[in-house]
């Protein structure tokens, strides 16, 4: 088994145990608390694991140059499980501020909270209590990440670089969220010029950063790396970020759900101002530019609206251009590996993921 392979096994392990501890914790606070463990540890079934991946091979790259004998540990495991929940957390919050119905083809964790509510017959708004419910969910995945984390850090020599990269992960990750939620309506108060500007700072803050660079650089903090090969990796993992999130942005318009597990052209029915769109608005006509304005966002989207929408940001040359960008960011990111200081196995596994994260369908 490579060692790509072993990540999701050895992760699903170390949140397994720190599952049934927390519903150990939780066994005198009554059904409704069990239920609530119930619904975070749904949350972190599945899912690709390249978080965890990379944060796993950015120790491989510092520790396995330093002795190629070397073992990941159970704290290194706890680290990369840590990024996962993490991800949850993201992710449930993330369905609920863009009122998605679905996750990974099954409810997002909102609606499965509703549902909970009124197959418990309680009294009172259904839907209000799973949202409500579902804000405390993300909460608890954080402090079930933040838990994680420190879990593996325990008498950690290198405690100190890991726990500063995992809190501004942290930062980066709310404010790119919150600039997300902000250009739905900023844009139409700044020149269009700006817009692809604006939405691969978007893309930056809530995605590269957090799901490619971040959990290599804590990774190889974990194995003690100095600055020069953090560096590296810092190089590597950034663009390889940029080009994974405007992957997302592409499949959000264009993929299969039975493959991606999210319904076909759900970024338009919520109005994300992504780079393809800024690149679909500036290559058309006023009026056609108009149209596109004034139905995007629109949850009642029928399939022949998306089809015509998917059709305008294909005519207008986006979909290439955002193609051609993802590319570019790959080769910068491939660059960044050239005469790096960094263990030659490794280099082979990032230029892996480097693949599977650009070329993937969900």
């Amino acid at each position: 088994m490579s060692a790509s392979a072993a990540v999701p096994d050895a992760v699903a392990t170390r949140l397994r145990l720190f599952v049934t501890r927390m519903r150990e914790e939780r066994a005198a606070d009554g059904d409704d608390a069990a239920a609530f463990v119930d619904a975070a540890s749904a949350t972190l079934r599945g899912g690709k694991r390249l978080r965890a991946r990379f944060c796993r091979t950015g120790w491989a790259a510092i520790a396995r140059r330093e002795d190629p004998r070397a073992t990941e540990s159970d704290a290194l495991w706890d680290l990369c499980a840590a990024l996962e929940v993490f991800q949850s957390a993201a992710l449930v919050h993330d369905d609920l501020i863009d009122n998605s119905d679905v996750r990974r083809g099954l409810p997002a964790a909102h609606r499965a909270l509703e549902q909970a509510h009124r197959d418990a017959g309680w009294l009172g708004d259904s839907e209000a209590y799973g949202r409500s419910a579902a804000i405390l969910l993300g909460d608890l995945l954080v402090a079930w990440s933040d838990d994680l984390a420190e879990q593996s850090l325990h008498d950690h020599p290198h405690a100190a670089a890991v726990r500063a990269e995992y809190a501004r992960m942290r930062r980066d990750v709310t404010v790119g969220q919150l600039l997300d939620v902000a250009e739905e309506s900023a844009w139409s108060v700044h020149d269009s010029a700006s817009h692809v500007e604006r939405a691969l700072r978007v893309a930056s803050l809530k995605s590269a950063r957090y799901s490619v660079e971040q959990p290599l650089v804590l990774g190889a903090c974990f194995a003690g790396a100095s600055p020069v090969a953090l560096a590296a990796l810092r190089a590597f993992g950034h663009p390889l970020g940029m080009a994974f999130q405007l992957r997302d942005d592409v499949l959000g318009v264009f993929g299969d759900a039975s493959v991606t597990g999210k319904p076909a052209g759900d970024d338009l029915r919520e109005g994300k101002r992504t780079v393809l769109i800024a690149l679909t608005r500036a290559a058309l006509a006023p009026g056609a530019r108009r149209t596109v304005d004034e139905v995007l966002g629109d949850p009642g989207l029928d399939d022949s609206q998306i089809s015509s929408l998917q059709a305008t940001i294909v005519a207008s040359g986006a979909l290439e251009r955002v193609e051609e960008m993802i590319s570019g960011y790959a080769a910068e990111a491939d660059r960044a590996l050239i005469g790096a200081p960094l263990d030659h196995a490794a280099v082979g596994e990032l230029r892996d993921l480097l693949r599977a994260a650009t070329s993937r369908t969900r």
